[in-house]
C-alpha cells in the first residue's frame, strides 16, 4: 500500500512539471512571435488643407442711439425691425422741463439786455459830466479833484456797461443751450438702416447724468454683413486677406454660406490662455437669411492638392521597436526633426504648412519643416520640406522608407517624394495597441495646430 501511495504522489508531480514546462514554452515562443501590423496601402488622392475657427456675425456698421439729456420717454415712433431714415424721429422724451428752461432762459437774456441799456444810459451821462468838469476845471472854477472823480466815474460807468454786456453774453448762451436740450427730447435716427434692438418703454425714465443711455440699436445694412473670428496664433500665418471662405450657421445646418476675408487685425486676444486674432470677413446677404449674433463654423482652404500619393498621418507616427526617433530626419537640425513629427500628427498641421510656403501655397510656416535659422535653408533662399520615414510591410518584416511629405486634410498627408510608391502597404500600427501610441523613440506631443 504504501509503495502504491508513492508511485501515484510521483506520477500527480511529474504530471505538474510537465504542466508547468508546457505554459512557460508556450508564453516564451508568444514572446518571440512576430507582431501582427496593420497596414493601409499608398494611394492617390486629393487632399485639402484647412483652417477651421468659429466667430460671430455683425452687421459691419451698427450704431447706438442714445439720449444726451434725461427725461420721461413719451412716444416711440420705431420698434423692433423697423426700416428708419437718416433723421427720421424714433422716439421723444417729455419736454416740459426743457420748454420751462427755455422761457426762464429768454426772460434772462431780456433782462441782461435791458440792465445793458440802463447801464449804457448811465455811463453816457457820466462821460457827459466828466467832459463839463474839464471844460470848468480849464476855468479854474472847480478844483482838480472834482474833475478827476468825474473822469474817474465816467469810466467805471462804462466798464459796467461791458460787464453788463458779458452778461447778456452768457444768457444768450444760456438760452441756445436750453433750446439745444429741448431739441435733443427728439432722439432721431443717424443713419438709414434697421432697427435690431429697443432698451426702453413709454413712461420709462431715462438718465444721462454720466453716460448716454442706449434707447436702440440700428444695422446700417444687413444685406451686407461681416464674421468676426478668433483665429489661433498657430494658424494666423497661412490666412490671408482676400482668400475665400465657407461658413454653416446652425440656423440653416445644411446650408453653405460664402465670404472672403477683408481684414486680419493685429490686435491680439487671449481666449483661454490661447493667442487669437481676429480675421473680419465679408458676406454678401442679399436673402436676409443671416442674423446679428449667430454662431458662425468658419472653413478657410488654404491649400490643395489633386491626384496625389497619400498615406495615413498613423504611417508617420509609426516606429517600430527600437527604432531611432531621428530616422531619416535628412540634414535638419534635432529640434527641427523632433517637430516635424506634428506632420503625422492628428491635427496635421507640419506638412500642411511646410507645404503652404515651399509649395507655394498660402502657408505661414510652421515646426514640421523649421529649421534652426526660422525655417529657411543654409543659403537663405525658401525653406525645405519636410523629410519623413515610413515603414512598408515586406514580408513580415518593417523595411523603412525615406518621403518627403507634404500638405495634410488631419486623415492622409501628401507625399511629395521619396522611395514609397503607389500600392505599398505602409504601417500605420500594429494589432492590438493604440495607433497614437506607436511612436517609439518620439516621444514629442503634438503640437496645438489645429487642421480639419
Amino acid at each position: 500500500m504504501p509503495k502504491q501511495f508513492t508511485r501515484a504522489r510521483l506520477a500527480w508531480l511529474a504530471a505538474i512539471v510537465l504542466v508547468v514546462l508546457f505554459v512557460l514554452y508556450r508564453c516564451t515562443a508568444g514572446g518571440d512571435a512576430a507582431p501582427e501590423y496593420q497596414t493601409a496601402p499608398a494611394e492617390k488622392t486629393n487632399v485639402v488643407s484647412r483652417v477651421s475657427t468659429s466667430g460671430s456675425l455683425q452687421a459691419v456698421v451698427t450704431v447706438d442711439v442714445g439720449s444726451q439729456v434725461s427725461g420721461r420717454i413719451q412716444e416711440l415712433y420705431a420698434d423692433f425691425n423697423s426700416k428708419v431714415k437718416k433723421g427720421e424721429k424714433i422716439a421723444k422724451i417729455d419736454p416740459s422741463l426743457f420748454q420751462a428752461s427755455v422761457v426762464q432762459a429768454e426772460a434772462n437774456v431780456m433782462a441782461a439786455r435791458a440792465n445793458v441799456t440802463r447801464l449804457e444810459i448811465t455811463a453816457d451821462d457820466a462821460e457827459r459830466q466828466a467832459r463839463r468838469a474839464s471844460e470848468v476845471f480849464a476855468q479854474r472854477l472847480i478844483s482838480e479833484t472834482e474833475r478827476d472823480n468825474t473822469v474817474a466815474t465816467a469810466r467805471a460807468a462804462r466798464a459796467s456797461v461791458d460787464q453788463a454786456r458779458g452778461q447778456l453774453a452768457q444768457s444768450q448762451a444760456s438760452l441756445e443751450q436750453a433750446r439745444t436740450n429741448l431739441r435733443y427730447t427728439d432722439i432721431v435716427s443717424p443713419t438709414d438702416g434697421v432697427v435690431i434692438s429697443r432698451a426702453v418703454n413709454v413712461g420709462q425714465t431715462v438718465a444721462a447724468s454720466l453716460q448716454a443711455p442706449v434707447i436702440f440699436t440700428i444695422a446700417q445694412d444687413l444685406r451686407k454683413m461681416e464674421v468676426h473670428t478668433n483665429v489661433a496664433e498657430s494658424d494666423i500665418g497661412r490666412l490671408q486677406p482676400g482668400m475665400r471662405v465657407s461658413f454653416t450657421v446652425d440656423a440653416y445646418p445644411g446650408e453653405p454660406f460664402r465670404g472672403s476675408i477683408r481684414d486680419i487685425r493685429n490686435a491680439p486676444q487671449v481666449v483661454q490662455n490661447v493667442v487669437t486674432y481676429d480675421a473680419v470677413i465679408d458676406v454678401n446677404n442679399d436673402n436676409l437669411k443671416l442674423k446679428p449674433g449667430m454662431t458662425a463654423t468658419v472653413s478657410v482652404v488654404t491649400d490643395r492638392r489633386s491626384d496625389v500619393l497619400a498615406v495615413p498621418n498613423a504611417a508617420l507616427r509609426f516606429r517600430p521597436e527600437g527604432a531611432a526617433a531621428g530616422q531619416a530626419q535628412g540634414p535638419r537640425s534635432s529640434q527641427a526633426a523632433a517637430n516635424a513629427q506634428t506632420a503625422g500628427g492628428g491635427a496635421g498641421a507640419g506638412g500642411a504648412r511646410q507645404r503652404g510656403q515651399w509649395g507655394g501655397g498660402q502657408g505661414g510656416g510652421d515646426g514640421s519643416w523649421r529649421r534652426d535659422r526660422g525655417g529657411e535653408n543654409e543659403e537663405g533662399g525658401p525653406p525645405e520640406p519636410a523629410r519623413r520615414t515610413v515603414y512598408v510591410l515586406e514580408g513580415d518584416k518593417p523595411v523603412p522608407r525615406d518621403v518627403t511629405v507634404g500638405i495634410t486634410d488631419g486623415r492622409v498627408t501628401e507625399i511629395i517624394d521619396g522611395e514609397l510608391k503607389e500600392g505599398d502597404n505602409v504601417i500605420v500600427s500594429v494589432a492590438g495597441q493604440n495607433p497614437n501610441q506607436q511612436r517609439g523613440g518620439q516621444g514629442q506631443g503634438q503640437r496645438g495646430f489645429r487642421i480639419l
